[in-house]
């Protein structure tokens, strides 16, 4: 009897009748039915989160941005939520949410504290806290939702972090930005200072050299007022010498008659001793002159002074307020800037006691004018006086006949004459006493153009120094400019978007499934064909009693044996490839190669299954539980093998069910084909041939019968 005679000889007896038909039919649908109904309970379980339920509490009282506008991150954070649909989310309150969690009402609680806002605006007052978002799980609910709810806090974590992120950057370069134009107008407002300082110092090294011309100037009118001083007490000398001579003139003006040849030869000296009084009068009235017009020159050249250097004055009173304002402009401190008014000061008083100094010397220099006017005008007048008084004096000598006889009018003229000569006296003190204050107003203006030279040339060296400090200023300023970044508006916002988010993914997938229940297929369909081999052997005998008590062939007996299960294996991975495919719409990249795949791996399963059977009976079919089990733990269907215990890694590397996964895998998903062609397929094909030397070697030893195998100590 062939294998095929054996074969087909066993599928009419486990076929004949009803019940048998129908219990064919059921192993043949336990693996559609495993597979189909758990890949498609499992297909797209993300696509339904949207029906979990989930407790969002919302406490956040918000706060207010850097620039006024009021701000709740909390709330975006739970609009997005809601709007996102990623959970079925119910805004309720704390007490609310953790009652609900607690009684299996919702399956976690996402709480957003009353700080949240505050503590992501806390890095901005130089207090930094982090913001917290609490998650509140009961794995009596469901272990894989808190870890999806851990995913999901980490995105709004990462999302909340990014925006946070950018809008502080932002916030960042635009102060850079604002600092960078502030710095631009100081450095421009520093310029204008610099170019003010420069003429400032040109000002006062003219206002310098101006106050030496002056001292010099003053100095030489000192020594005219002495000399005027030397020439005035002389003139009152022989003035107060005139009119005592006056005065005897006219106490013996009734001895005259009889004086009169005395009289004529006295008035013979008088003319001879008054003949140069005209032209000495009259140099000194054109002395006097001279010293009134250079005292009236040297006081308006004063009074000239006087206002250049009180309009500078001025006008270096009035730079604090621009000064001041352009500073405040220009983004500088309260204190800075009263820092600058005060060394600005501090530079300006040495000007300030100098202009002093000019309008005290100028009102001098006005009155020694005005004194030396006087003494002009006295001095004209005794010139004026002194050709009469010669002229009648050389009248008198000339007449001195007709003198014995007008006595009497002579006695009037001497008369006269004395209360001219005491004029004349008073005079003369008044020009001395003129005189001496000129020299001392001469004196103490000398001593007021030197200390004014002296302020000048300290403010020509303080306006040098504030034009050397407001250059560096300038430049300093120009060269921090370049430093300061200023990003165009443009490139500020992206620069602020890649310092909130630096980091970008870029998913590369050589082969992708696109669901979960998609991804779980390849181990589901593989452990589907395991089961589905297992159960066959439920009806399947696994070695004809009738063959081996013919002597039929080791090999026949066990082709004979396997053929029908791998026949009716053959059934159950096409059944359930259908329907994972038509019906689930997991369609493979090598549909095919999957199905042919699929074939050979249930015919190692139930060859392996067979052999166990057939060699040990019933313990062997225990073992095909056991390992079903091994190979359920070990094969990486779910994670990557390599996270399984390191004892188990012989497992894997032995049994076939994970090569079957890792070859499904390619298959379905368009991976490489090398590792299925060359590694898969022949340890598949490695232990079909093992399973059928194995049974062939239980078909031999059954052609000897033990009492153990005529009546079995366990069946099954």
């Amino acid at each position: 009897m062939s294998a095929i005679r054996m074969a087909i000889s066993e599928l009419r007896r486990i076929t004949a009748g009803r019940l048998p038909v129908l219990a064919v039919l059921a192993l043949l649908l336990i693996p559609m039915l495993y597979a189909g109904f758990y890949l498609y309970a499992n297909g797209d379980p993300y696509s339904r989160l949207d029906q979990v339920p989930a407790a969002l509490v919302v406490e956040d009282a918000g706060g207010t941005d850097a620039d006024g506008t009021p701000r709740n991150v909390g709330q975006d954070v739970a609009t997005e939520l809601l709007d996102s649909g990623s959970f079925d989310f119910h805004r309720v309150t704390a007490e609310e949410a953790d009652r609900g969690v607690r009684d299996n009402v919702y399956t976690f609680a996402l709480t957003i504290p009353r700080d949240f806002t505050a503590a992501l605006q806390s890095s901005g007052e130089f207090t930094p806290r982090q913001g917290t978002l609490v998650l509140t799980t009961n794995d009596a609910n469901n272990y894989l939702a808190r870890t999806i709810a851990d995913t999901l806090t980490t995105r709004v974590r990462e999302s909340v972090a990014t925006q946070v992120g950018t809008q502080a950057a932002d916030r960042f370069l635009t102060g850079f930005a604002t600092v960078h134009e502030k710095t631009a107008e100081a450095a421009d407002g520093a310029g204008r200072l610099a170019d003010g300082a420069g003429t400032a110092h040109d000002g006062a090294g003219r206002l310098a050299s101006g106050a030496g011309e002056l001292a010099t100037g003053q100095r030489k009118l000192l020594d005219g007022a002495r000399q005027l001083s030397g020439g005035a007490d002389r003139l009152a000398t022989g003035a107060g010498t005139l009119a005592g001579g006056a005065g005897t003139a006219a106490s013996g003006a009734d001895r005259l008659s009889s004086g009169a040849g005395e009289l004529a030869t006295g008035l013979d000296t008088l003319r001879t001793a008054t003949a140069d009084l005209p032209a000495q009068s009259q140099r000194l009235a054109d002395g006097a002159r001279q010293v009134a017009d250079g005292n009236a020159r040297l006081a308006a050249a004063g009074d000239r002074v006087a206002q250049e250097s009180a309009r500078l004055a001025d006008q270096l009173d009035a730079a604090d307020g621009p000064i001041a304002a352009t500073l405040r402009e220009r983004g500088f401190t309260e204190e800075q800037v009263q820092q600058a008014l005060a060394a600005l000061a501090t530079a300006k008083q040495p000007l300030v006691d100098g202009n002093a100094r000019v309008q005290q010397v100028s009102g001098q220099l006005d009155r020694l004018g005005s004194g030396a006017g006087q003494v002009a005008d006295g001095a004209e007048q005794l010139a004026a006086s002194a050709p009469q008084l010669s002229q009648g004096i050389a009248s008198a000598a000339d007449g001195a006949g007709t003198l014995r006889d007008g006595a009497t009018e002579l006695s009037g003229g001497v008369r006269r004459l004395s209360d001219g000569a005491t004029q004349l006296a008073g005079g003369a003190t008044a020009l001395r006493t003129g005189a001496d204050q000129l020299v001392d107003g001469e004196r103490s203006a000398v001593e007021g153009t030197d200390r004014l030279a002296d302020g000048a040339r300290r403010l020509d060296t303080g306006t040098g120094e504030l034009a050397t400090g407001a250059t560096q200023l300038r430049d300093g300023l120009t060269s921090g400019l370049g430093e300061i970044p200023n990003p165009a508006p443009g490139v500020r916002q992206a620069t602020a978007q890649t310092i909130g988010d630096p980091v970008a993914t870029r998913d590369v997938a050589y082969s992708q499934a696109d669901t979960y229940g998609a991804g779980l297929a390849p181990f589901f369909m593989a452990l589907a064909t395991w089961i589905g081999g297992y159960v066959l052997f439920l009806l399947v005998q696994p070695l004809s009693r009738r063959a081996i008590a013919a002597g039929q062939s080791p090999l026949r007996i066990a082709l004979g044996g396997w053929i029908p299960a791998g026949l009716l294996g053959v059934l159950q991975v096409t059944g359930m490839y259908t329907v994972v495919s038509l019906l689930l719409g997991i369609v493979p990249v090598h549909p095919f190669a999957t199905l042919a795949l699929l074939w050979l791996t249930s015919m190692t399963f139930t060859a392996i299954v067979h052999a166990l059977n057939a060699l040990l009976g019933s313990v062997g079919q225990f073992l095909g539980l056991v390992l079903m089990v091994l190979q359920l733990v070990s094969a990486g269907g779910t994670f990557p093998w390599q996270t399984i215990p390191a004892p188990l890694y012989p497992v894997h590397h032995v049994m076939p069910m994970g090569y079957a996964v890792d070859a499904l895998r390619h298959l379905m998903y368009g991976g490489e084909l090398a590792g299925v062609v060359g590694t898969a397929v022949p340890v598949l094909l490695a232990w079909f041939l093992g399973a059928l030397a194995l049974a062939t070697f239980a078909a031999y030893r059954r052609r000897v019968w033990t009492a153990t195998a005529v009546k079995p100590e366990l069946v099954l």
